[in-house]
């Protein structure tokens, strides 16, 4: 007994670890857009009116995350002018994204929803590009802030990436629904406009805070690229400018999906890809939709802050802590398995509130389920992948692997609107929908379980 309270304790004291704290802000650094773009901007266009069908279609936006490990090559070798000099390669990408959202936030608050949906959903896919393309660059710098041999450390620090991540997605959902109520209750018009303003403001902020996350040198890295260009040169015979750019693109994006291949075998690589794509498709659908469901049963933007976002962030944040001491020592494939039956139960819930009607105790009750599921399911998830990268392609191969992953729940999801249309507004039958929109990643995840080796170490 001793031993195993001992063994937990050795688990838990690796998030005392500097960089943990690291990870913890550059997590909240990519969690915060999705505040804008899903919360905020779905409560926007429901509030002004719009239907529901077009509020998921709007979430079509998200499909862009599905895609960025196309331009992960870029990220990963271009330098920007005076940025990277400055604050570094992986740094002085991430401020030119937070100043793109910041200058969208503001064209966002001069804009009537209404006469200009088409000028709104597209400045909100300009947020979706930014942020997308920041996630490239703030994985990578979360994974290279430990070293590729340290297991327990990389499992906490998924976890602490978790934890910051719906830290800047839940605590800002807090801040951007009480500054618009507050707003509204004000009497001021465009409450949501002003809104936006105030959340541009966080934005500053954590660009100072990102002042203090180290940035690693990693020569290597550059090194490994410039030898495989090479062999890719030597082998097509010659040595001009089209051979060195066939030997980039090559390199750059063909060079992370090959080492992929080659690490796991074929049918286990497609077996991992499968997992990957299906994973969280259920947990999307409901998701997308929460927000609306919440509104019209009854709730207010106070009680959707007060249960889905602020308790909501407490109980992410002690159960992805907890998942990552789990996902250390039983392995992230069990993990992932215990999340995965945990979802189905999480969704049911969901059903039982849309049948009995507003209730505070189990809106609280399927809030905090939900919350626990998405904590060992996220940290499961991101420890699985990010064990999987190869170093030598950081940012494309965790990019390439999280886009797929982003595939299923992005373009699929957004017909979730169309589907309770199309239900008629039975949110009972739409919540059992996505409880059995669970078994098909579990069945993939199953005839894969023996085969990857990824447990904590």
């Amino acid at each position: 007994m001793s031993e195993t309270k001992q063994s937990w304790l050795d688990s838990l004291l690796v998030y005392k670890d500097i960089r943990m704290l690291r990870i913890l802000l550059l997590g909240a650094i990519s969690g915060f857009p999705w505040v804008l773009i899903a919360s905020s901007l779905s409560l926007w266009l429901k509030e002004e009116g719009l239907s529901r069908s077009t509020i998921g279609w709007a979430g079509l936006i998200f499909g862009v995350y599905a895609f960025n490990y196309l331009w992960a090559p870029i990220i990963d070798r271009i330098q920007i002018p005076f940025l990277t000099k400055k604050l570094g390669h992986r740094r002085g990408w991430i401020v030119l994204m937070q100043l793109i959202i910041l200058l969208s936030l503001i064209i966002w608050s001069l804009i009537n929803p209404t006469q200009n949906l088409a000028l709104l959903i597209s400045v909100g896919l300009v947020i979706a590009i930014a942020s997308a393309t920041q996630d490239i660059t703030v994985d990578a710098l979360r994974i290279e802030q430990i070293d590729a041999n340290e297991g327990k450390s990389m499992a906490a620090g998924a976890a602490m990436a978790v934890v910051g991540w719906w830290t800047g997605y839940k605590l800002g959902g807090v801040i951007a629904l009480f500054t618009a109520e507050s707003f509204e209750n004000m009497g001021v018009a465009d409450y949501w406009q002003a809104t936006f303003l105030v959340l541009g403001i966080l934005i500053i902020l954590m660009n100072i805070c990102l002042m203090f996350v180290h940035e690693p040198i990693d020569n290597n890295r550059q090194n490994n690229q410039k030898e495989t260009d090479q062999m890719i040169v030597n082998k097509l015979g010659s040595n001009n400018v089209l051979t060195n750019f066939i030997a980039y693109i090559s390199g750059t994006i063909g060079g992370p999906i090959i080492s992929f291949f080659k690490k796991n075998g074929f049918a286990i690589a497609v077996g991992i890809l499968g997992f990957v794509f299906l994973f969280k498709i259920g947990e999307a659908f409901l998701g997308r939709m929460s927000i609306v469901f919440y509104k019209e049963i009854g709730f207010s933007k106070g009680q959707i802050a007060i249960y889905s976002k602020g308790l909501g962030w407490i109980t992410t944040v002690v159960f992805t802590l907890i998942g990552g001491v789990m996902a250390m020592r039983a392995g992230t494939v069990k993990t992932m398995f215990f999340a995965g039956g945990l979802m189905a139960v999480t969704n049911l819930l969901f059903a039982l509130l849309a049948w009995t009607g507003k209730s505070e105790l189990l809106f609280a009750i399927a809030v905090i389920a939900d919350d626990i599921t998405a904590a060992f399911a996220t940290v499961a998830f991101v420890a699985f992948i990010s064990l999987l990268v190869d170093r030598t392609y950081t940012a494309t191969q965790y990019a390439l692997l999280a886009s797929i992953g982003t595939a299923g729940r992005t373009t699929l999801a957004s017909s979730s609107g169309a589907l309770v249309d199309w239900l008629n507004g039975d949110w009972g039958t739409f919540f059992i929908i996505t409880t059995v929109m669970v078994i098909p990643s579990l069945i993939c995840l199953w005839f894969i379980r023996n085969k990857v080796k990824i447990g904590a170490k």
